[in-house]
């Protein structure tokens, strides 16, 4: 996410210092701010990867029971549900991602992570909150504290939800396949945050409408007939073939797609061959395809089958050797911001939060925080914002130059942790309390 061009001309130096409305909240979220950052230090110490956070969730579990919550366990393999019904009003959920990444950390914290474990590749490797779910699920438990003891302020359902498997895009399925809108109260709203690698520590950014994109990944495999480098007229190459087909996959973003609608098709990765003089009998793609719309996925989807049928044929491939495409299921549906609802809500934290709210571009990275929305899209409502996570210092040599800022993913990546622990607790439960908030009251 770049907010460069947003904030161009504006010091991350006075974006921080620019007055947040103050009032008990506040104070309250300063107060709780040391535990909450001696939690995020533990959760980013022994992180866990996607479905095996039983630690994590056992954890935060416990934390959620003994502020009041209704906690069950086990949601969607390693979920955990917290409700807390009180009185009568809307539902609203909260969600946090809690799975890490097989990263091996380099940000020389003295925190950092030295866990290892298993992913489904049956590599071992390091694992590391390099997407700064570590933060979302500290301030996760900041909102749900002050939540709870705010029951005077507010009337409804409220639903908090820790997600496994965020980062291969399964979680939120699985929850909801385990019955999250059957088994507890299905919610009005559903809110979320995701820390920000490219912005200043403490601003908020949203985009209404779609937010992120569709996310399928496809694997093509092309079959050839081997033989000597040295006699290409006795094979069928397939290597041929498939560059073939890397070539015109470009054109159906640049020539089939409306210019005006977003698409992304990347080959990721290219294997074919084992030797310089052997023609191999297989060529692999494997590629990733972004998209906003139904319509514009189904469009990318089908002209890759199509393209790689059609160069196969036109190189002289019998029918018994045309390509295999397969699209992986399932996929990470578009993230979508209902704009009258992210209107709301922003309105209120633009004035708590002055000078430090921005709109900004949509992306074409995933989030299967969508499922939540997609579920229900007639009776749910959703927003995901983002906090930006970048230490004034950094962000000020970035602007001069001087570094480079790693992203998300990125084995150096290590947010201003106490900034967006505070900003974001601040924000969601500010957010909910208006939500939620007692007529009369």
């Amino acid at each position: 996410m770049r907010l460069k061009t947003i904030l161009a001309g504006a010091s991350a130096l006075a974006l921080l210092a620019a007055p947040a409305q103050a009032d008990d909240l506040r104070e309250a979220v300063a107060a709780d701010l040391p535990a909450l950052v001696e939690l995020y230090q533990d959760l980013h110490a022994n992180p866990e990867l996607s479905f095996q956070e039983f630690e994590t969730a056992k954890k935060l579990a416990a934390r959620a029971r003994a502020l009041g919550f209704d906690v069950t366990e086990g949601v969607g393999k390693t979920g955990v549900v917290a409700v807390m019904k009180n009185g009568e009003g809307p539902t609203v959920m909260l969600r946090a991602d809690m799975d890490g990444l097989p990263v091996i950390e380099q940000t020389g914290l003295p925190y950092a992570s030295t866990r290892r474990a298993v992913p489904a590749t049956g590599i071992e490797t390091g694992v590391m909150h390099a997407c700064g779910h570590d933060t979302h699920m500290a301030a996760w438990i900041g909102t749900a504290q002050l939540l709870s003891e705010r029951r005077d302020q507010w009337s409804g359902t409220l639903v908090m939800i820790l997600q496994p498997a965020e980062e291969i895009g399964e979680g939120a399925l699985a929850m909801i396949e385990d019955g999250l809108y059957t088994r507890f109260p299905k919610p009005d709203y559903v809110l979320a945050f995701h820390d920000a690698a490219q912005a200043p520590a403490g601003v908020i950014a949203y985009s209404k409408g779609f937010a992120l994109a569709n996310v399928d990944s496809v694997d093509v495999v092309v079959p050839g007939v081997g033989g000597h480098g040295a006699y290409p007229h006795t094979a069928k190459d397939p290597i041929v073939v498939a560059a073939s087909i890397v070539s015109r996959l470009q054109t159906l973003v640049s020539r089939e797609l409306n210019p005006l609608e977003p698409g992304v098709v990347t080959v990721g990765s290219f294997q074919a061959g084992s030797k310089h003089n052997i023609i191999p009998d297989e060529a692999r793609l494997q590629i990733t395809v972004r998209s906003y719309t139904d319509e514009a996925r189904k469009q990318l989807l089908d002209g890759i089958a199509r393209i790689a049928k059609g160069e196969a044929l036109a190189a002289g491939m019998p029918e018994d050797k045309l390509p295999k495409v397969t699209v992986s299921d399932p996929y990470t549906p578009a993230t979508y911001n209902n704009p009258e609802f992210t209107d709301q809500v922003m309105a209120g934290l633009k004035t708590r939060f002055e000078g430090r709210v921005f709109e900004a571009p949509s992306v074409m990275g995933g989030e299967d925080f969508s499922q939540f929305r997609r579920a229900d899209p007639d009776n749910v409502q959703s927003l995901i914002f983002w906090v930006g996570g970048v230490r004034p210092s950094e962000w000020a040599k970035s602007e001069r130059g001087e570094i480079e800022l790693p992203s998300l993913h990125s084995p150096f990546w290590a947010p201003d942790a106490p900034v967006v622990i505070a900003t974001a607790t601040e924000a969601l439960t500010a957010t909910t309390l208006d939500l939620m908030a007692k007529v009369g009251g």
